[in-house]
């Protein structure tokens, strides 16, 4: 336990690379109680946190006034540190397999700056076997010191939840690891000062891996159901909505929602997990046939407008057509991995080209990986169809007059409400063309 009364006396640091909506929150939780090095190689981001801005809206621009985290993106800094969170996405390829460039990469870089009685522990989420089988030989090779002996690797995996103001790092329960006993009581000490809800000690590094891995995995599956059913219900003119609240009566219903699943966690784990079963010989059944399900949701309701504009009379190609959020989920302005991307890009399979209102989208990533624009909502008065895409509370506040005022008065009202969060009889009664999911 040296090392974690050397971080409480202050006479070590801590140090979280990557600072997204991950590793951000843990920086600022952990500066409370000990002294924090936060490193990220993004400039521009180190710049906004230099200057009180919080670009993620994860602990707000207060928190990071006020926090003493010292941030930077010289990677020499790092030298200052001896306890080390990685926290750096784990993306996709285009062909689906796991891309661990930034978790490479980030190791190199740790590795150049680690000493000897270092621990480092990763939080990215991998497949069983990456933090020991990929991460570790690179910082023994970079630093030219041996695992073990001279420094001590855990995983912790994240479980923040972006947006969510209620499951925050100091609620959910931390699993922990590590590669061998003394590290593991280490780890878990230290993560046990910013977690009110205590940790769980995995058996070993592969268990918490694998476990991360699973639980999305779950979830992904879950909703897969639910978006299957509402394809097929769709056909049967039932309402899915209804047909939830319906079997939600029973006590054990697992209360899961269609919808789209993108995101750098549920939309991507699965596809971790099923890139080593692969390799291992086993063609995974069911988690493949749920994410081909979930990836089939965006082309899905873009062929759903297309029908509806139809169905309306409307020359196609000449509809003009509104999507209220574009990020991968509602209250959160990351648009990294969203399916609506999908709907757009169907859409633009018809010559549609959708204008785009999302009030808590950063503009610049949005620029930057899809080559997309934003239109102030206030600016909205000509729509043949709206799409009611990602479920921000100011659509979801929204009443018929307000969404009323964004179409062409010569319309014909369609309203695509993807989340199911708008009263469906009040739109229908006032001449809407009402579609949900």
């Amino acid at each position: 336990m040296k090392l974690f009364e050397e971080l409480l006396a202050r006479r070590s640091k801590l140090a979280v690379v990557g600072l997204g909506y991950v590793g951000m929150p843990i920086a600022v939780a952990f500066a409370k109680k000990v002294d924090v090095i936060g490193f990220d190689l993004n400039k521009d981001k180190i710049e906004k946190y230099l200057n009180g801005i919080d670009p993620t809206n994860e602990v707000g621009d207060e928190e990071i006034k006020k926090t003493t985290v010292k941030f930077t993106s010289d990677p020499h800094k790092l030298k200052e540190a001896d306890f080390y969170l990685i926290a750096v996405p784990t993306p996709i390829n285009a062909d689906k397999t796991p891309n661990l460039t930034p978790i490479e990469n980030v190791s190199r870089t740790v590795g150049q700056n680690l000493k000897k009685g270092s621990i480092v522990v990763y939080e990215s989420t991998v497949y069983p076997g990456v933090t020991e089988e990929v991460c570790i030989p690179i910082l023994e090779e970079v630093s030219g010191l041996k695992c073990g002996r001279d420094f001590k690797v855990g995983y912790s995996p994240e479980r923040i939840n972006p947006g969510d103001k209620t499951h925050t790092l100091e609620n959910i329960v931390k699993i922990v690891s590590g590669i061998d006993e003394e590290t593991l009581e280490n780890i878990a000490a230290v993560y046990e000062l910013v977690v009110k809800a205590g940790v769980h000690k995995a058996k070993s590094i592969k268990v918490a891996e694998a476990a991360k891995v699973v639980e999305n995995s779950q979830r992904d599956i879950n909703i897969a159901f639910m978006n299957e059913l509402a394809m097929v219900f769709d056909r049967m003119n039932i309402n899915t909505d209804e047909v939830i609240e319906a079997m939600n009566t029973k006590w054990n219903a697992l209360k899961f929602y269609p919808g789209l699943v993108g995101g750098h966690c549920i939309g991507v784990d699965p596809y971790y997990f099923i890139y080593e079963a692969e390799k291992l010989g086993y063609h995974s059944q069911i988690i493949l046939s749920g994410r081909k399900i979930n990836d089939g949701m965006g082309p899905f309701i873009g062929d759903v407008i297309i029908k509806e504009l139809v169905k309306s009379n409307r020359i196609v190609k000449e509809a003009n057509v509104v999507i209220l959020g574009v990020t991968f989920k509602e209250n959160c302005p990351d648009t990294r991995n969203s399916k609506v991307i999908d709907i757009i890009n169907r859409l633009n399979e018809f010559d549609i080209n959708p204008t785009i209102v999302d009030y808590n989208a950063d503009k610049k990533e949005l620029s930057n990986e899809y080559g997309l624009k934003l239109t102030e909502l206030d600016k909205i008065n000509n729509a043949d169809c709206i799409v009611l895409a990602v479920a921000h509370d100011q659509y979801k506040m929204m009443n018929v007059k307000e969404i009323e005022k964004l179409f062409n008065p010569e319309s014909g009202k369609i309203l695509i409400d993807v989340k199911s969060v708008l009263n469906s009889e009040e739109y229908i009664n006032n001449g809407f063309k009402y579609w949900s999911l």
